[in-house]
């Protein structure tokens, strides 16, 4: 009998009181024949998401505490046999939606410099929607010591390198529902760090 593979979901959150439970929600509606948990790693944050992920845990279950892009990825995983999918918005049928045109020009630009200095063989290092076989998760995370912004792109660098299998898949970003990014000028001054920093250790 096949075994079924269960998902680990983790979703980082800052002050996210007012998106989290819409998230949640979403993730159970369209994930009702995947068999997942959802891991809320929560920065401590001061609005209150803490308590708001009590209350959810209450209503699924603490065992059950977040998106149908999760399909789409284990349909590629599945096809491709890779060990990590990863969402793209930079290739056809790909975008986001809600941003301004600096925050366009913002994300494209650092992933284009992030490409020629690193040519880590994917189009969107900064994008978050990615599925990591358990082994490979375990490695990878192991060998990197970036936070923040930086985190999402050593991750996938250092899978290249290692000559893990990754494809791609297009998604969508949607803007948050509530609230403002945190992205900033530390966070932009932090990538550039981490750019240099991977550039002379991979």
């Amino acid at each position: 009998m096949e075994q079924k593979n269960k998902y680990s979901i983790i979703v980082p959150t800052y002050n996210e009181r007012l998106n989290i439970a819409l998230i949640v929600y979403l993730i159970f509606k369209h994930l009702r024949d995947v068999d997942f948990e959802i891991i809320v790693v929560d920065d401590g944050s001061p609005d209150g998401t803490q308590e708001v992920v009590k209350q959810l845990q209450n209503l699924y279950g603490e065992d059950r505490i977040v998106s149908s892009i999760l399909i789409y990825l284990q349909k590629k995983q599945s096809e491709t046999g890779a060990s990590i999918v990863t969402g793209t918005r930079y290739v056809k049928g790909g975008g986001v939606h809600g941003w301004n045109l600096m925050r366009k020009l913002t994300s494209r630009g650092a992933n284009v410099l992030a490409q020629t200095l690193l040519w880590p063989g994917v189009s969107d290092l900064t994008g978050s929607f990615r599925l990591y076989k358990k082994s490979v998760l375990e490695d990878v995370i192991s060998s990197c010591v970036s936070k923040g912004y930086v985190f999402q792109m050593e991750m996938i660098v250092r899978a290249s390198r290692k000559g893990y299998h990754i494809e791609e898949v297009p998604i969508t970003f949607v803007d948050r529902v509530f609230g403002s990014s945190k992205l900033g000028g530390s966070e932009i001054i932090e990538y550039l760090k981490g750019l240099s920093y991977l550039l002379v250790t991979t």
